[in-house]
């Protein structure tokens, strides 16, 4: 059992959580909580911790403990001091497992073939780290293929990111690309009609056909999309508000419209 902070390996997994360089440099992220665990591909997974307080809260966990204790066996964990466990943790209230995980990369072009019918969400600027995990998370939910991100988006493995997605970050394809505008011609190369999400909007959001290949482009927390990339759209949309409420948070934004596309593909079905 790990008892010191001082030890290498703690110090490594503070700063694994800590700096977007560190991770990268390792090619590995910290992926944190129970759910977290069961759902990591058994192939990309490299380390698990465990509290010394873990063990014994699975019994309490029925069939969820059972697969955990399963699972636990053919990869192996090291043990910590609760109070060493709080040291690596990034929550305010540790479950008492964590993992590190290695991390997935994708091309463009492998975003896009993801399905016959793509519908892609392509993010300028996100900085939020919730909002992002939040939209990976409504992503996958609603069918979306890939997320497509400006280099100036905040970090998909930053701790706080992974919590949101709720495990989306293992399923969900994902490409940052140095030029969005580039990225944004290339998609519409393929066939997929570019949809921004502006207050400009001449038409409501549920108004346009989605069942055809679609993006939708979402922009900063505060300043929205850049003139130069919601130029680049194929056609505004807007989402109506009623009372003095001017836009809506860009994951809540995102949702609405993805879910839109959802509905209306069902119902081609």
């Amino acid at each position: 059992m790990i008892t010191s902070t001082a030890n290498q390996k703690i110090k490594r997994i503070v700063q694994l959580n800590k700096k977007a360089g560190e991770r990268k440099k390792e090619d590995v992220f910290v992926a944190e909580g129970l759910k977290m665990f069961l759902e990591v591909p058994e192939e990309r997974l490299c380390e698990v911790y465990l509290s010394e307080s873990f063990l014994p809260i699975l019994e309490e966990l029925g069939e969820k403990g059972k697969k955990a204790r399963q699972k636990l066996e053919v990869c192996g964990y090291e043990t910590v001091s609760d109070e060493v466990f709080r040291k690596i943790s990034d929550t305010q209230a540790p479950q008492g497992i964590l993992c590190i995980v290695r991390q997935c990369h994708y091309s463009l072009e492998e975003v896009l073939r993801e399905k016959e019918c793509p519908l892609l969400l392509v993010l300028e600027n996100l900085q939020d780290p919730g909002n992002l995990g939040t939209i990976l998370r409504a992503g996958e939910g609603a069918g979306v293929c890939g997320v497509v991100m400006s280099r100036d988006t905040a970090d998909i493995y930053n701790p706080k990111v992974i919590r949101a997605t709720m495990g989306s970050i293992y399923r969900m394809p994902f490409f940052y690309t140095e030029n969005l505008e580039e990225a944004i011609i290339r998609i519409k190369e393929a066939g997929v009609t570019v949809f921004a999400a502006h207050l400009k909007g001449e038409g409501n959001y549920d108004k346009c056909d989605y069942c055809r290949p679609s993006a939708f482009l979402i922009g900063n927390e505060g300043k929205g999309l850049t003139e130069r990339t919601a130029d680049l759209a194929d056609s505004y949309v807007k989402i109506p508000m009623e009372g003095k409420v001017e836009s809506l948070n860009a994951a809540v934004a995102a949702a609405l419209l993805v879910y839109e596309a959802a509905r209306q593909r069902r119902e081609r079905d």
